[in-house]
């Protein structure tokens, strides 16, 4: 059964008596789903000596779900003090952490180098000095430039802020090795929502002809390379899923030819965000005005505040009206939030079911980048966060935020004279 059949199984019988008794709109995630897809990870990597997943904690950032992931022997990718704090918070430590920098502060680093510390990935030769010490395990984030082709999401590499240039990558072994730097990984990301596993295979292979070069001019050998995430989900109904079995054994047969030559083979790491977790979340929003101009528009409760990707990259996400299945002749509607903003908006020109005030949306495959991307424009305020459990119990591991909330940052106006 496939996963999106397997959520509306289980969520659709429920979700008025769910609705009712939360209130709309929220995000809600599904944990047999989210185990479902990590089970099959670690299989798809199950022969390669050392793999490990470090979820990107940016992609759904709730401890309840962090959990989840930790039991499955995940990981975690943080790439700030509150994603740290997120992960030490459920029991992660030490190398079960890799802190990927990015334009970060000295006290950014204090902070991943404090309690038991993490493993370092740092992106720009520069942060060598800035480092208050030099830890053993140091990984360096590298960028190919333009011997590389990023995707439409994340850009080309040549353009993008992250990473080490191809230029710099040795230099920057070399000044970590002067502070003291005996261990070593390298990372790489390239693209998000990729689903061709040949390009997947590609890094991998790019990775591991680098650390060839750099291992014979630097007399070092490298404990892992990190390939990041980027692995992409089918949002579109007509899109192919990724084949990540066959990137598992594009990986195996990689490492297997580099121990061959060389003797010995790094670890392979991977940082998937969107592909644990993204198919397994859906924001459910009620209709509460129905629009006739130019165009029919579908009024919801979420506004672009609680999903920005649409509205930000012209993303697509499959709405559904639970009860009411789609028609070829449906009309087109937008459907639309309460910004002040005309990209505001769900969908654009969708053919749904007709709907009435007071009818469920479900917009599909909000579990990374939904939640998390959330934002306070108009005074808009983040919903909450439920989670479908596996005994098919229902939970709020996030409140909606408050009025109170959004007014607690301010400080207080001088009276006016």
């Amino acid at each position: 059964m496939p996963i999106h059949a397997a959520l509306r199984h289980r969520l659709y019988p429920a979700l008025p008596a769910i609705a009712a008794q939360f209130g709309t709109p929220f995000h809600l995630y599904d944990e047999a789903g989210i185990r479902h897809t990590g089970k099959r990870l670690l299989r798809a990597f199950a022969d390669i000596p050392g793999f490990r997943e470090y979820y990107a904690i940016k992609a759904l950032p709730n401890p309840h779900i962090l959990a989840i992931l930790r039991d499955l022997g995940f990981g975690f990718d943080c790439s700030s003090q509150a994603e740290l704090m997120l992960a030490r918070g459920i029991g992660a430590h030490g190398d079960a952490l890799m802190f990927t920098s990015n334009n970060a502060s000295r006290t950014d680093f204090e902070a991943a180098l404090a309690q038991g510390g993490c493993i370092l990935n740092l992106d720009d030769i520069g942060a060598i000095g800035k480092l208050p010490h030099m830890p053993e395990l140091l990984c360096v984030r590298y960028n190919p430039g333009p011997s590389r082709q990023g995707n439409s999401i994340i850009g080309l590499p040549a353009e993008a802020k992250f990473g080490v240039p191809h230029h710099q990558l040795e230099s920057t072994f070399r000044q970590a090795m002067a502070r003291g730097a005996c261990r070593f990984g390298l990372h790489t990301m390239l693209v998000s929502n990729e689903l061709d596993d040949r390009y997947m295979a590609q890094t991998i292979a790019m990775l591991l002809d680098i650390v060839q070069r750099l291992e014979d001019a630097l007399q070092i050998r490298f404990e892992f390379i990190n390939m990041g995430g980027g692995i992409g989900i089918p949002y579109h109904p007509g899109d192919r899923a990724f084949k990540l079995e066959a990137l598992g054994e594009h990986a195996r047969h990689l490492l297997t030819a580099h121990r061959l030559a060389r003797s010995h083979a790094p670890a392979l790491y991977m940082e998937s965000g969107r592909y644990i977790t993204g198919p397994h979340g859906v924001l459910v929003t009620r209709v509460i005005n129905i629009k006739h101009s130019y165009r029919r528009f579908i009024g919801v409760d979420a506004s672009m505040s609680a999903l920005m990707r649409p509205g930000m990259y012209g993303a697509y996400h499959h709405i559904e009206v639970p009860g009411k299945p789609r028609r070829a002749d449906d009309p087109p509607v937008d459907v639309v939030g309460a910004l002040c903003e005309n990209n505001d908006k769900f969908a654009i020109q969708r053919r749904l079911p007709p709907v009435d005030e007071g009818d469920l949306l479900v917009i599909q495959d909000t579990g990374a980048h939904g939640h998390a991307m959330g934002f306070n424009y108009n005074g808009q305020l983040r919903p909450q966060e439920l989670l479908l459990h596996a005994d098919g119990q229902v939970e709020r591991i996030r409140r909606a935020e408050t009025l109170d909330d959004y007014f607690a940052t301010l400080e207080p106006a001088r009276p006016a004279g």
